[in-house]
């Protein structure tokens, strides 16, 4: 298959080349095209009012492999290489991210926003994030699980994001895959300090006001389990709009 590699943590990232390399291994034909630096919570933002600068470079550990450096946005990279590459993808994986994308992460994720954009140029796709433990993730483990996943699935013929994390576990030791449901949990814990007359607010984990749903990605994360939660763009609320449509008639 010609598969497009992403991410949000920049081109010279260990997960990016960690998935690039495996999918590689794999028979793969594989276009890298990332962020020329970190942009880690970008979501879905794009570069529409300055040119969106692309330079082509060759990745020391990946030798031959077409690699595009995008100064712009996850997103941005995903529309940077439909235009320039003379090829049609057959899928698109976006990661390995550095740390989790679960529950209400996915919203703030440029991991996942890239794979998303993947889909409106209709084009399957896989999100894959692993945590992050101390400074430490387990690029092998959850480029392992990917693939044992993608082998399941690369078949069928559904246009959405497979978003899938994998928790800081050797491969041997994670229990399965478990279909889960985007949790409810918020990263909204701050540590906050004051300086003069400005706050400084850093975001250091997840609130845990919300009753865990045990159907959630959340949930079996921390039960030693990799997750896969289905995604689509499509955030319209249809059991609503009969509704809403009576109460403006």
């Amino acid at each position: 298959m010609n598969i497009l590699v992403t991410n949000d943590d920049g081109i010279m990232a260990e997960g990016i080349r960690t998935l690039a390399k495996t999918l590689i291994d794999k028979g793969h034909q594989v276009t890298i095209a990332a962020p020329n630096v970190e942009n880690s919570g970008k979501s879905h933002a794009i570069t529409f009012k300055t040119p969106l600068v692309v330079q082509n470079i060759e990745l020391d550990s990946l030798k031959g492999v077409k690699a595009f450096s995008v100064f712009g946005t996850p997103a941005d990279c995903v529309r940077a290489a439909v235009h320039l590459c003379d090829k049609k993808f057959d899928y698109c994986f976006s990661g390995i991210n550095s740390g989790y994308n679960a529950a209400t992460n996915v919203l703030y994720s440029g991991t996942v926003s890239s794979a998303i954009e993947a889909n409106l140029f209709n084009i399957k796709s896989v999100a894959v994030s692993a945590s992050y433990v101390k400074g430490q993730v387990n690029y092998q483990s959850a480029a392992k699980i990917a693939m044992e996943l993608f082998d399941k699935i690369k078949d069928e013929n559904i246009l959405q994001v497979y978003n899938l994390n994998v928790p800081f576990l050797n491969y041997d030791e994670i229990k399965g895959i478990k279909v889960a449901k985007i949790g409810r949990d918020v990263m909204s814990i701050y540590d906050i300090s004051s300086e003069g007359n400005k706050y400084n607010l850093k975001l250091k984990g997840f609130s845990e006001e919300l009753e865990r749903d045990k159907e959630s990605d959340i949930y079996y994360l921390n039960q030693g389990y990799a997750t896969v939660s289905p995604l689509y763009y499509d955030t319209t609320n249809k059991t609503s709009i009969d509704h809403l449509k009576e109460i403006l008639d």
